[in-house]
């Protein structure tokens, strides 16, 4: 009997690296290899890169497909983003077409455009996902923690290369950084996330969901992240633009202020 589309893209979903990895341990960020990520880096996906630095708790979990149906759906969307995700890796986002991406996964390009519009999703496809957990930073946080360093510790442990020894983050993260197309297009996902973080923060503080100081620090803090980019230490950058948020402006030790009739 000839295996159908759908089938196909399920097998090679299956194939791919477990969704079950364990969490690294924590420790100094690893060093850059020099090896064909092809050959060191494993298929991975941004979902599973969340769902290895911190599992999610059960109440946020993202409600698994029932139909059959669904279920076909999506597996090939899986497979369509892995293959895509495999060969951006392998040589590079920019030298990777759409239908060669197609013919990875066994699938039509029609069939990859009615799943992924852009070129960009197939790099980022779990959006819904992203603003849950943003939310959830926010709504769930511990007693007695500010919203600013929810969203700090939110930042560092979402949208920040984790730390351990395992290639793999390294490898996703370098790729995002070092290609502008998906550098611009994973800054403007998180922007699309501000109204409802603003609102969320209104909330939590008793405000209209339509204060503007509400509406700044959602937007300051997705911003946030972005001033890591080139620094030695990109978690400590991330971590000073959120004291700022925190606290406000403080002149470092070494800037004395300038006196009044200077």
């Amino acid at each position: 009997m000839k295996t159908s589309e759908d089938e196909r893209c399920r097998s090679r979903a299956a194939e791919i690296w477990p969704r079950t990895a364990p969490i690294p341990p924590p420790g100094p960020p690893p060093e850059k290899h020099n090896e064909s990520l092809s050959a060191t880096v494993p298929l991975l996906k941004l979902s599973n890169l969340a769902g290895m630095i911190g599992r999610m708790p059960e109440s946020q979990s993202p409600t698994a497909p029932t139909g059959r149906r669904e279920r076909k759906k999506a597996a090939t969307r899986q497979a369509i983003a892995d293959a895509a995700l495999r060969l951006f890796l392998e040589r590079g986002y920019d030298d990777v077409g759409i239908r060669e991406i197609a013919d990875e996964a066994d699938v039509s390009t029609t069939t990859l455009f009615k799943h992924f519009p852009v070129k960009e999703a197939l790099v980022f496809d779990e959006e819904a996902d992203q603003e849950s957990r943003l939310l959830a930073a926010v709504r769930e946080r511990p007693a007695g923690q500010s919203i600013p360093a929810a969203l700090c510790e939110h930042a560092l442990r979402y949208r920040m290369a984790a730390t351990g020894t395992d290639a793999r983050f390294t490898a996703f993260f370098e790729l995002i950084n070092t290609t502008p197309a998906l550098r611009d297009y994973v800054q403007a996902m998180w922007l699309r996330h501000t109204g409802a973080l603003a609102r969320a923060i209104a909330q939590e503080c008793g405000l209209p969901e339509d204060d503007p100081g509400c509406t700044a620090l959602a937007h300051f803090a997705l911003e946030a992240p972005r001033v890591a980019r080139g620094h030695d230490d990109p978690r400590q950058a991330v971590t000073r633009a959120f004291d700022l948020l925190e606290h406000g402006w403080q002149p470092t030790p070494s800037k004395r202020t300038r006196s009044s009739g200077r």
